[in-house]
């Protein structure tokens, strides 16, 4: 019956809310990653002579009224609410109650009197004062003499404005939204010796802010805005996937702002409603220098798992350097029949150019590592203990592992296999070097001082 009785009665709400003419001449939104939206407006009202009521629809349902910012050489804003307590069956019920309405049922036909109650059945006095009971569900349609005040069919701005001379001009309008995000993806085909990989950006927007951006100028900005979160209800996402801009030319124009980076589309878009519309961030770059790092950490793991990671320069003599947006990173090799086979995929953070990017793709198979505890004793200025880490390499081809370990307090190397690295106040690391089916030892003994 719901969605019926809204549909009758849209066509006359909509007269009496738009009663004065409105258009827009540029829109612009910018997208945050913190479910946030920036969006800005030039529309054109006609201004009422004086002080004067002027509605501003088609506002997101999920808009931050306190963020408004109005503009105009032809009024000056003295007030605004924002009303969005939207139409439904229930409501238009509840505001009519004793109140004279028109009922028509599946199989008994037109039923008129005076509304008593919709909570459950739905009560009325007929006009012979006969009271009669009519199940919700057999209800078809209801009929309401006009409709009630303070409901409205979508979101509206309403200002109370002063204009001197009134008539048609433009004002500008921004403000902040919630239910707006986007987020990078990438993907990352590897070459036959994982030495070398092709690298494409895409930009994830979601829409979900309960209105519609048509045309609009979008940018993104990339980076860790402070925002105060506050709990909200929010209503499950159910939209679209949409894919676009598949070109190979670059269709982001990247800069620097403030502490962020701005990433400006050089095209108008369109931004539905509980929509994720997907657009190439740029032109595949082939990374031509990638590292395969082999690394055991066994006291901050698995004990047994050496951890795989490509690690690539964002530079220019890399054929990248540009201002990588966080987001998830998917990786691709080439498999035996030709086609491509998923080998692993990770996050990274806001990364600036010539910086390195490090991509954890798992844990490799053939290489296992085993850490040992082979001496523990106190002594009178601390606690001595030794260990064992053994690296064992079932590939066939030899792998280059970095082993790390992570020692607290204050400490004192008193033995080791050479070749260990102090990275850190707590972190000690080899670079050892397995052949295929050996086994590496590398042992050391450490002071804890008390």
């Amino acid at each position: 019956m719901e969605i019926r009785l809204i549909k009758r009665i849209v066509a006359s709400a909509l007269a009496v809310l738009v009663c004065i003419a409105t258009g827009w001449t540029e829109v612009a939104v910018t997208i945050y990653n913190q479910d946030l939206g920036l969006v800005r407006e030039t529309r054109e009202f006609d201004f009422p002579k004086g002080v004067g009521e002027l509605r501003f629809i088609d506002v997101a349902a999920q808009i931050i009224p306190t963020s408004v910012h109005f503009a105009s050489a032809t009024a000056a804003l003295l007030e605004q609410n924002y009303e969005y307590d939207l139409i439904s069956a229930d409501k238009l019920m509840s505001k009519y109650l004793d109140q004279s309405v028109e009922l028509t049922t599946e199989d008994k036909g037109l039923f008129i009197g005076t509304l008593l109650s919709a909570a459950g059945d739905v009560v009325i006095r007929e006009r012979d004062g006969s009271i009669r009971s009519l199940a919700h569900d057999r209800i078809v349609n209801v009929r309401f003499p006009d409709l009630p005040e303070g409901l409205i069919t979508r979101p509206t701005l309403v200002w109370l404005v002063n204009s001197s001379k009134g008539g048609k001009g433009e004002a500008d309008i921004s403000y902040l939204t919630h239910g707006m995000s986007w987020e990078s993806e990438y993907v990352a085909v590897t070459n036959k010796n994982d030495d070398a990989i092709s690298l494409t950006g895409w930009v994830n927007i979601t829409n979900n802010s309960g209105a519609t951006y048509k045309d609009a100028r979008v940018k993104l900005m990339a980076g860790d805005v402070k925002v105060i979160q506050e709990r909200r209800d929010r209503g499950k996402y159910q939209g679209e996937f949409i894919a676009a801009g598949l070109a190979s030319a670059p269709q982001f124009e990247e800069q620097p702002f403030y502490e962020y980076h701005l990433y400006t589309l050089q095209r108008p878009s369109t931004l539905d409603q509980n929509q994720i519309k997907q657009i190439s961030l740029f032109p595949t770059a082939d990374v031509k220098k990638v590292d395969k790092e082999y690394r055991y950490d066994g006291s901050q793991g698995d004990a047994t798992k050496v951890k795989v990671t490509l690690i690539f320069q964002n530079g220019e003599s890399n054929n990248l350097g540009i201002p990588l947006p966080k987001g998830k990173v998917r990786v691709y090799k080439e498999g035996p029949d030709g086609g491509l086979e998923f080998v692993g995929e990770d996050k990274i953070d806001h990364t600036p150019k010539d910086e390195k990017v490090k991509i954890s793709t798992g844990n490799a198979f053939d290489v296992v590592g085993e850490l040992t505890r082979t001496d523990y004793k106190k002594r009178g200025d601390g606690n001595e203990a030794a260990y064992s880490i053994k690296i064992r390499n079932h590939k066939k081809s030899a792998v280059d592992v970095v082993v790390a370990e992570h020692l607290s307090g204050d400490w004192t190397m008193l033995e080791a296999t050479e070749g260990w690295v102090k990275k850190d106040a707590n972190t000690i690391e080899w670079n050892i070097s397995v052949k295929p089916d050996e086994e590496k030892e590398v042992t050391y003994r450490v002071l804890y001082s008390r």
